[in-house]
């Protein structure tokens, strides 16, 4: 019998390695440090539903004044630990609040989560489209009017869901939404899987949290942002619009039956840790990263994304924790960068797109780590020849504002007689699976939708580039499911 492949052992090695993570999740392996100095080794409190510490699924003890006093700290109705991540608060959310064949409002650059929860409850999905910042080819924010129009012209509305902030860091004025969405006496449902570090961070800069702003449900991704383990999550509730007990039904169907403790207990560790010293550490994360981006913005070939755009693009806010680097008109990609940044200098960033790279930085990141960033990122700049910032490759498109043409629902195309094309073959043809670049797993196409020549070139383009293009059953990349002709109406 072969040996396992070792995979504890490549994590061990790599720990020990000076690979440094400008990604998820929050707490940067720096667990020495304060918010988890305390911390027990995880396999001595790893139990399950034993006398005298509750049930997740029933509580009625220390889950449930946890949990009461977590709403208590973000002054929510009710607070749910969420262990299977932010995409069981997306799940449940839409479960709870749009009955079965229903239908959503839901923002096109909702993560591939949202489009599960729609395609396991047969909806049917009206778009909105984030505006297009074309300087940097980054999705601004959602306009509130466009939200009225569209629930004026679509009163079979249930709920409307949108991401803020989104991977980019980009807010939307959640606050004039919320007021929109309310007059038409239905729930707002907010993605804030990226913005964990709000409530904490407010009176140091950062944007003002979504539940602040008016939103009903809020879905917070604590390992993301914040120092707490992988798969942990928050979902916050306002009573009103909300049918709590419908929504805590759906909660309890897709959480773990076998919640960890070791993740709640870590939740419960991460909150108690940024309602207190966290407070006074956020405001000093917040000067450390103007540092960063005051000296990333001497860059004279890649650029930093300085968030100029509020106010315009729908863009209510920017989160200047995420350091955005665009390759527009140097001669090397965003997937070439992020390669150089690994190889080179042993910094793995979170993400790349076609011309930009994304690191996400926490308070948990040492001086070291971010100087390490800004030392790479301008020796890279100016190293950049003059001859690479001239060459003219293809023209990249790393956003969309455009509304596709759906012909049937997501479960629709999902579930009935398919066909595989190769991709290249496929313009105009009804998508059956889904496919996107993940990170950060968004959509480029979504089942049911039409594959218009722009999206087959987008999808080979990225793959040309290098970048994760995911979601296709054929592991090759080479082939798509599409709806048979036969069936499309």
């Amino acid at each position: 019998m072969s040996e396992a492949p070792g995979l504890l052992k490549k994590l061990v090695e790599y720990g020990k390695s000076d690979f440094y993570p400008f990604h998820m999740p929050g707490h940067k392996r720096q667990f020495k440090e304060s918010f988890a100095g305390s911390f027990p080794n995880p396999f001595s409190i790893d139990i399950t539903e034993i006398d005298g510490f509750d049930n997740l699924h029933h509580p009625e003890e220390i889950l449930k004044e946890s949990m009461e006093w977590a709403a208590e700290v973000y002054g929510s109705h009710k607070t749910y630990y969420l262990v299977n991540g932010s995409s069981c608060g997306i799940l449940s959310a839409i479960s709870g609040t749009v009955s079965r064949g229903g239908t959503v409002l839901m923002s096109r650059n909702c993560h591939k989560s949202a489009y599960h929860g729609v395609f396991l409850n047969d909806l049917k999905v009206k778009y909105i489209y984030p505006q297009l910042m074309g300087e940097f080819g980054l999705q601004g924010g959602l306009l509130p009017e466009q939200v009225e129009e569209l629930l004026i012209s679509h009163p079979e509305i249930e709920a409307v869901l949108v991401v803020s902030p989104t991977y980019d860091g980009i807010v939307s004025d959640i606050g004039a939404i919320a007021e929109v969405v309310h007059r038409f006496h239905l729930p707002l449902i907010v993605d804030e899987a990226h913005g964990a570090h709000f409530p904490f961070g407010k009176k140091a800069g950062f944007p003002v949290p979504a539940l602040e702003m008016g939103a009903d449900i809020v879905i917070q991704s604590v390992h993301k942002t914040l120092p707490s383990f992988t798969q942990t999550a928050l979902m916050h509730v306002r009573e009103g619009y909300v049918d709590i007990g419908r929504l805590d039904r759906y909660v309890h169907i897709y959480q773990s039956s076998s919640p960890s403790y070791v993740m709640m207990a870590g939740i419960e560790r991460c909150i108690q840790y940024m309602s207190k010293e966290g407070v006074k550490e956020m405001e000093a994360f917040y000067e450390r990263i103007g540092e960063v981006r005051k000296r990333l913005s001497h860059m004279k070939g890649l650029r930093l994304f300085m968030g100029s755009e509020k106010g315009m693009y729908g863009v209510y806010d920017v989160d200047c924790s995420k350091i955005i680097i665009s390759t527009k008109g140097t001669g090397i990609s965003g997937a070439e960068l992020d390669d150089r940044l690994r190889k080179e200098y042993h910094l793995e960033m979170e993400m790349c797109g076609p011309d930009y790279v994304t690191a996400i930085t926490t308070l948990m990141d040492t001086q070291e780590g971010l100087d390490r960033l800004c030392e790479a990122l301008l020796e890279i700049d100016s190293g950049l020849s003059l001859k690479e910032k001239e060459k003219k490759g293809e023209e990249l498109f790393s956003g969309r504002d455009m509304a596709m043409d759906s012909r049937m629902t997501i479960a629709k195309a999902m579930d009935g007689p398919r066909e595989r094309v190769l991709i290249s073959e496929g313009t105009g043809r009804v998508s059956a699976e889904f496919v996107y670049v993940y990170p950060p797993g968004i959509p480029i196409a979504a089942p049911g939708e039409v594959l218009e020549k722009e999206i087959v070139d987008l999808i080979m383009r990225y793959q040309r580039l290098g970048l994760p293009v995911q979601g296709m059953e054929d592991e090759s990349g080479k082939y798509l499911y599409v709806v048979r002709e036969t069936e499309i109406k």
